[in-house]
């Protein structure tokens, strides 16, 4: 070892080179290599912020519908794929995002699996979504939730399409290999319990007597129907009653009953809104997060780069990119992101300017 001093550099990095070598098929590799890579001083995302026009993912979606049933597909969605996830089925590196059609008369069959599940209504009046039996009638931007492990199927008795955005945290659960499914033998579950009960039970910041006959729903996870006319009256309100945050405008998150947190154990889910002509104050955050224009329109800058927002456009942010949002009429949004799961294991991080 004293020796080592007497090496020029070229003859050190040589017998680096052939440690490795050595090494290499014994499955050892040296840390100090790749340390800076894997220890970064700021996060560095491998995806990139991106912006899907509604009205073209549509024009496609509609198109794949007269072309394969929901039924053949099991699920016909079209995957919102970060451009800088190329192959990876994720919007963000921890969470996915899809478009799902289901036309008229109907069914998606029923299934249930580890992934945790969100819709977000984009068009459509009164299609579906069962969760363990209960029907959630669906209309445009409701968020309806289909928790880990219980049963759900979607079915369109309306006239019209029925389109939602998909939010699940696949790319969560592929990281963990935790992924199980099964498929009901029915193509949907049975109607147990009537429309709209675990909205009347547990969505007024009241529930059943714990430990009663009447505290049917999962005690982790009893709500799963937020409607838009709900969450909008109160966005507004908030609204009227004070200023925007500088840097978020009015924000709400939406939580679970049973414990106030996120609505699921590794997604968190929001609502803001911004006056016309008020221009939010540069922020970072190290969750991803998935943006839809509910109302109006106007422009983002993520990380330098400029995009215009029309109604009911997607638009993704990557970790530690700095959004700013401006808004050209009064503008609603609705977000999700993977701060539920960040927040659990302390990784969450914002910075404002």
């Amino acid at each position: 070892m004293d020796g080592s001093t007497a090496r020029t550099p070229n003859e050190s990095r040589a017998l680096l080179q052939a440690l490795y070598a050595e090494m290499q098929p014994h499955s050892l590799f040296p840390l100090w290599e790749v340390l800076a890579s894997l220890v970064t001083p700021t996060p560095r995302s491998a995806a990139r912020s991106h912006r899907w026009s509604y009205g073209q993912a549509r024009d496609y979606l509609l198109r794949a519908g007269d072309l394969i049933s929901a039924e053949q597909a099991e699920r016909r969605v079209l995957i919102l794929e970060n451009p800088g996830l190329a192959g990876s089925s994720a919007v963000i590196p921890s969470l996915y995002a899809g478009l799902q059609l289901i036309l008229p008369g109907e069914v998606a069959p029923c299934h249930r699996h580890t992934q945790c599940a969100l819709r977000f209504v984009m068009e459509g009046d009164g299609a579906f979504t069962a969760v363990d039996g209960e029907k959630a009638v669906m209309r445009p931007f409701d968020l309806v939730l289909t928790p880990n492990w219980q049963w759900h199927d979607h079915g369109n008795a309306s006239g019209q399409p029925m389109i939602w955005l998909d939010g699940l945290d696949i790319p969560t659960v592929r990281f963990y290999e935790a992924s199980f499914a099964e498929r009901l033998d029915a193509p949907a579950h049975s109607e147990s319990i009537p429309a709209g009960d675990s909205l009347a039970r547990y969505g007024r910041n009241l529930r059943p007597m714990r430990g009663s006959t009447t505290d049917r729903r999962p005690a982790r996870q009893p709500l799963f129907h937020y409607p838009h006319a709900e969450w909008r009256a109160s966005l507004l309100a908030l609204a009227a009653a004070e200023p925007p945050d500088p840097h978020l405008g009015h924000a709400m998150e939406f939580t679970n009953p049973a414990d106030g947190g996120p609505i699921m154990p590794t997604i968190a889910a929001h609502v803001r809104h911004l006056p016309a002509g008020f221009e939010t104050r540069p922020r970072q955050s190290t969750d991803g997060t998935i943006l839809v224009v509910v109302e109006g329109h106007g422009t983002a800058q993520v990380g330098g780069q400029d995009y215009r927002l029309e109604e009911r456009d997607v638009l993704v942010v990557p970790s530690w990119q700095p959004l700013t949002l401006a808004a050209g009429s009064r503008m609603l949004l609705f977000g999700y992101s993977d701060r539920a799961a960040q927040e659990k294991l302390g990784l969450f991080r914002e910075a404002r300017s």
